[in-house]
């Protein structure tokens, strides 16, 4: 299977971390490494006038304060990683996993974290080798996605545990060494770097407006058919209907195209279930486009703290994902309606008020005589007086 080259910094491309969630290797390309390289060098050279950076040269949270010695620098980095593994299972699933490793190497790419073209090569290596990181599914710490990021980046340095191709566990200097790899000496900043920003969420945004799209073409499909049922008037679906709406045109075109057109309505007005179908279903839209936009931003902005920005490291809220968390609560709301107004709906189907054929579907509404319990057959129905 070929490998997708990334080619330049800063790309949204939510079907590149799709794919290589699902088993695609990757390559970075030879003179976006080079960049990386050199930006790399330019922090480094900012380290070296001794003035204190977050988590590089001094300690953090409430240790920020303390200066760490040459000798304490060198293993700082690792430590970071190894202090906040604390996680347990469940597991993400290798999918997930891998996608956050993917959006991980995506933003390191634009240099803002400062770190090295290798270690940038070793995220790919870890992908293409199928040594996929065991990451808890729960436990988000109030500070990002710390406890996360640890599992998931630990294992490049021979902490925690990573995925068997049959769901069990095992510890990651094995898989290391299965592949001939050894475990990654992490530089300045690189051990903070990899468990700052959203990697996590964003990962995990991407991977669900993939299944998002599919849900809500079946619900469309589901909607459709159910008006085609009842024999719904047509009126609720005209293209006039969403006038000033593009994406409720759509929806409406959609719709009334797969349920056709119906001549004799069986009633002047269908329930109202029917008529909401189209507004509702663009809500769902509308709110996976705007999730989609959201990660845009999260795979393109500055999601480093502290950041290598303009020659010098800043501090940032990149660790801070309320653009994510937020968009994908409205995303979830707007799906938990579609899902109500789709009950609404199957209840009227089973009202032959609305739909004309007998209750429950069956020849016979009322209680049904028992099957035979030795041939499984139904007992002859009784002859009409």
């Amino acid at each position: 299977m070929p490998a997708l080259v990334i080619t330049q910094a800063g790309e949204a491309d939510l079907g590149l971390i799709r794919a290589v969630a699902d088993g695609r290797p990757v390559a970075i390309a030879p003179g976006l490494l080079a960049a990386v390289r050199r930006r790399r060098e330019q922090a480094r050279q900012a380290l070296r006038d001794g003035q204190p950076v977050y988590g590089v040269n001094t300690g953090m949270g409430a240790l920020s304060s303390v200066r760490l010695t040459e000798q304490q620098q060198r293993s700082h980095q690792r430590n970071l990683m190894l202090a906040r593994a604390t996680g347990g299972p469940p597991w993400l699933s290798p999918p997930d996993a891998r996608a956050i490793v993917a959006v991980r190497l995506l933003t390191f790419l634009t240099g803002d974290a400062a770190v090295s073209g290798g270690l940038c090569q070793r995220l790919a290596e870890l992908l293409n080798y199928g040594i996929v990181p065991a990451v808890p599914e729960a436990g988000a710490g109030t500070a990002g996605e710390i406890t996360q990021l640890a599992h998931a980046f630990g294992p490049l340095a021979g902490i925690g545990r990573v995925l068997g191709p049959d769901g069990t566990v095992r510890p990651a200097g094995e898989a290391l060494r299965d592949h001939g790899l050894t475990e990654f000496r992490l530089g300045p900043k690189e051990g903070i770097a990899l468990i700052q920003g959203v990697p996590g969420a964003t990962a995990l945004a991407v991977q669900r407006l993939g299944e998002a799209a599919a849900l809500a073409s079946l619900m469309e499909a589901a909607a459709a058919l159910s008006i085609a049922v009842i024999r719904a008037p047509r009126d609720p679906y005209l293209a006039a209907c969403g006038r000033g709406d593009e994406v409720l045109t759509g929806v409406l075109a959609r719709l009334r195209a797969a349920a056709g057109d119906e001549p004799s309505p069986r009633s002047l007005q269908a329930p109202v279930s029917f008529r909401v179908a189209g507004p509702v279903l663009t809500q769902v839209h509308r709110a996976a486009a705007l999730l989609e936009a959201a990660t845009g931003r999260a795979l393109t902005g500055v999601t480093d703290s502290p950041a290598y920005l303009d020659g010098r490291f800043t501090s940032t809220a990149g660790f801070h994902g309320i653009d994510l968390a937020a968009h994908c609560d409205h995303l979830t709301a707007a799906f938990c309606h579609a899902a109500e107004v789709a009950a609404a709906r199957l209840h009227r189907l089973m009202d032959p008020a609305v739909t004309g054929l007998p209750a429950q579907l069956a020849r016979d509404p009322g209680p049904q005589p028992a099957r035979c319990t030795r041939c499984g057959g139904w007992p002859p129905r009784p002859r009409s007086a």
